[in-house]
């Protein structure tokens, strides 16, 4: 194995536009869904709506935290419906199945999203049983990644020794936590974001994973 990656036991992946490239545009329903739930849960405009939509996200790290802490919005039919969409845009990857099936030691998902939308993912991308462990927002008690104390809760929970485990996200902000807590971190997108949190990019993710092993 690549000597970078060697002492890694545990790989950790987050979900939406990692183990799926963004070009698909699955997350497009999403915000159409999460648009819908602000204007009628506050009372305001389209406009208005992708505005907060916007705000919650880069301030909170999501649009559910902020409708949480702002206005006491109740998580869990908020996450059933904007999670309520079509899946079939999505395509079987059996590189990236492969790939992942040759990692040695857990394997497991860390999303902003809940796990039975993460399931569905999985399965539409020919992925479901590789992993160990599938762990969304609300096993963090709803708190969003880029928080540590997010990250911490799900380790703790997973029983995960971050010094021997990597990190795999598309959102450079949410590899911050995981660099601080001695985590090998991996960029997954198609422009690299140079920055001493990250220690690998790559807009394959197959492909490097492939590699490392």
């Amino acid at each position: 194995m690549n000597a970078d990656f060697s002492h890694v036991t545990t790989w950790v992946f987050d979900l939406d536009n990692t183990l799926y490239p963004p070009r698909y545009r699955l997350f497009d329903q999403i915000e159409v869904k999460m648009t819908a739930w602000v204007m009628d849960a506050l009372k305001v405009g389209k406009t208005e709506a992708n505005r907060l939509r916007q705000h919650y996200w880069d301030t909170y790290g999501t649009t559910l935290a902020g409708l949480m802490r702002e206005h006491g919005v109740d998580p869990a039919p908020y996450l059933t419906d904007v999670h309520d969409i079509d899946f079939t845009i999505l395509p079987p990857d059996p590189a990236l199945a492969r790939a992942i099936s040759n990692l040695p030691g857990r394997r497991i998902i860390y999303t902003n999203a809940c796990a039975p939308y993460a399931e569905k993912v999985l399965a539409a991308r020919g992925l479901t049983g590789l992993f160990d462990a599938i762990y969304g927002v609300e096993h963090a008690g709803f708190l969003p990644k880029p928080e540590r104390a997010a990250f911490e809760a799900v380790f703790a929970a997973d029983n995960l020794n971050p010094a021997t485990a990597a990190m795999f996200e598309d959102d450079p902000r949410n590899l911050r936590a995981p660099h601080e807590m001695g985590m090998r971190t991996i960029h997954v997108a198609d422009k690299p974001t140079p920055a001493l949190h990250i220690h690998h990019h790559t807009a394959d993710l197959a492909r490097f994973l492939t590699r490392i092993t």
